[in-house]
């Protein structure tokens, strides 16, 4: 079973399920979730989620859907019929195709409606990349805080952004929105292809609800220990943020 008070939602970025499985068994102590993601869900589709759930874990369904509105509605209603926890779509599909997405993944019991988040701007983008490829003029600062009020007017429960911008969403889209963060490297880490990151210590402390850890979990040579490293950190910087007690 997951830890319901862990903020570490564990990216399963791996090719097979079984190598999912295994991993998932082994972290979930110290885990509020899992991730599954493109690599994963590509190679063995819905069954990956069925198999996770299975084991007692929440998944985060992390497919980023981007699409006309009609055909986002229709992938959000398959992933909430897969009883995934999360899932997300991309902010920049507009505020309609988001708004879609929100009706879509209500259900009749509402304690069974997957939370649905949008992304903003991705971790591998820097500043100069993001308005080279959008061609505008704000920062990217700016560009994450208008997708976040969007997602927020249109009924998302928040968004996945960089730790960098978590101050910023918060101004603009208060305490109860949701921020996933992805871009956390511990402080040993290499950073890959990332950009905007910080320790997942650093990344609770500016307010993220959860934090995404793959790559420093999966490479480790002792995975369950640097997962459990990971959540002890988060929740020093929880209670010592006051977020909670204990």
């Amino acid at each position: 079973m997951a830890e319901p008070n862990s903020r570490v939602i564990v990216a399963l970025d791996v090719p097979t399920l079984d190598e999912a499985s295994d991993l998932a068994r082994r972290l979930a102590p110290h885990v509020a979730a899992v991730k599954i993601g493109s690599q994963l869900f590509t190679a063995e589709g819905p069954r990956a989620v069925y198999a996770l759930r299975d084991l007692g874990l929440r998944v985060f369904l992390d497919l980023k859907f981007h699409d006309i509105p009609n055909t986002v509605a229709g992938a959000v209603a398959s992933a909430r019929n897969l009883g995934v926890w999360m899932l997300n779509v991309h902010c920049s599909g507009g505020a309609v195709m988001m708004a879609e997405a929100a009706k879509a993944a209500s259900v009749a019991n509402p304690g069974e409606r997957p939370l649905v988040l949008g992304v903003t701007v991705l971790t591998s983008l820097d500043e100069a990349a993001l308005q080279a490829i959008l061609g505008t003029t704000r920062t990217l600062r700016e560009e994450v805080q208008h997708l976040a009020r969007q997602a927020q007017a249109a009924g998302l429960d928040g968004v996945v952004a960089s730790p960098h911008e978590i101050v910023d969403i918060r101004q603009a889209c208060g305490p109860a929105f949701l921020v996933v963060t992805p871009g956390v490297r511990p402080a040993d880490a290499d950073r890959g292809d990332q950009r905007r990151v910080m320790t997942p210590g650093e990344a609770i402390w500016a307010g993220a609800d959860y934090v995404v850890v793959g790559r420093p979990i999966l490479a480790a040579k002792d995975p369950v220990e640097a997962a459990q490293r990971i959540a002890e950190e988060c929740m020093k910087a929880l209670q010592a943020t006051g977020r909670v007690t204990g």
